[in-house]
């Protein structure tokens, strides 16, 4: 006992040195972040973590005592959450999300996307030219409770107020621009969810999204109000549609994984296509909650088709160069 005690004695007086400066390396990071270290110190600090490491090798190995074991372990813990850990603010993650982590994703389903924004067009043009055939074919699109009057049986007066009508209450726009951010949230939840299923029923939901667009515009267009309807529509709709085509091909990502693992099983490529996809749908949750304030607000309070046409282009435009523009990686 005598013995493994003067050894223990002999070992700490040897290193100790190392293990404090490291230990006071630590706390003064720990103290204010990284910053706080000079540069030599920052290179400095790898190494004594290097040689700590070593140290609890040998402690474990020779059997000394706990209490030096104990130490070490919690000064080599500290040290490697703060070389390799990522330790960031809770602001510092929000601005990397919305800087890097949304676009990355993004762009990475761009092919996705474009199927996506591909089946939604294909649902509009054929709900379009079969309710401008037959209106009946309206209904097929539309729920009644849904179309509140804006169908095949609705005057041409009835169908322009509709789009140029003032509201009379503030508190009837938040009503509405919460009633409509949960239900572009749902279709949007629906589209990424139902991916798993190898993207057949998110395939099924943007072709039905797009038949609803494709009908309303044709009675509208039936009335001789067409580009009018497209421009009330769309100074909400260019963010909203995006945001559900992005939901979609979130969705058809899974879906891929599944379907065609590769060398993976498919639990793991759905894991790994999933943690891409469930980046792409937190930016889609705040697409949904700006085309809430522009389809709750900005498309009754604006009533010009110039304005209401600039604001949807500008909205696309935004969408795109943020989403897509190239960027310096950091």
């Amino acid at each position: 006992m005598a013995e493994l005690q003067l050894k223990s004695h002999r070992f700490r007086a040897e290193r100790e040195a190392d293990w404090r400066r490291l230990e006071r390396l630590l706390a003064k990071a720990e103290g204010g972040g990284p910053a706080r270290l000079a540069r030599d110190e920052l290179l400095e600090m790898p190494l004594l973590y290097r040689q700590a490491l070593s140290s609890l090798s040998v402690a474990r190995a020779i059997s000394l005592d706990r209490s030096l074991v104990d130490y070490l372990e919690s000064l080599c813990a500290r040290a490697y959450f703060l070389i390799y850990g990522a330790r960031t603010r809770p602001l510092e993650r929000v601005a990397r999300f919305f800087r890097r982590d949304w676009p990355q994703a993004a762009k990475g389903l761009w092919r996705e996307t474009l199927i996506a924004v591909g089946l939604t067009a294909l649902g509009t043009l054929v709900a379009y030219v079969l309710t401008a055939r037959d209106p009946d074919w309206f209904y097929a699109f539309v729920p009644r409770g849904v179309a509140e009057g804006r169908d095949p049986t609705a005057s041409a007066a009835f169908l322009r107020a509709t789009l140029y009508a003032q509201p009379n209450e503030q508190q009837g726009l938040h009503l509405l621009a919460t009633f409509l951010f949960t239900h572009n949230s749902q279709v949007a939840l629906f589209g990424f969810a139902l991916g798993f299923a190898f993207g057949v029923p998110t395939a099924a939901l943007m072709l039905v999204n797009g038949g609803m667009l494709g009908a309303f515009l044709a009675v509208f267009a039936a009335r001789g109000l067409g580009p009018q309807a497209f421009g009330w529509l769309m100074i909400h709709g260019t963010t909203e549609l995006f945001a559900i085509c992005l939901a979609g091909a979130a969705g058809f990502s899974i879906g891929r994984a599944v379907a065609f693992p590769g060398e993976r099983s498919r639990v793991d490529a759905a894991q790994v296509a999933g943690r891409r996809a469930a980046t792409v749908m937190a930016g889609v949750v705040v697409m949904l909650f700006v085309a809430g304030l522009l389809e709750g607000f900005a498309r009754q309070l604006v009533q010009a088709d110039a304005a209401r046409y600039a604001i949807a282009a500008g909205m696309l435009a935004l969408w795109l160069a943020y989403l897509y523009a190239p960027r310096r990686t950091p």
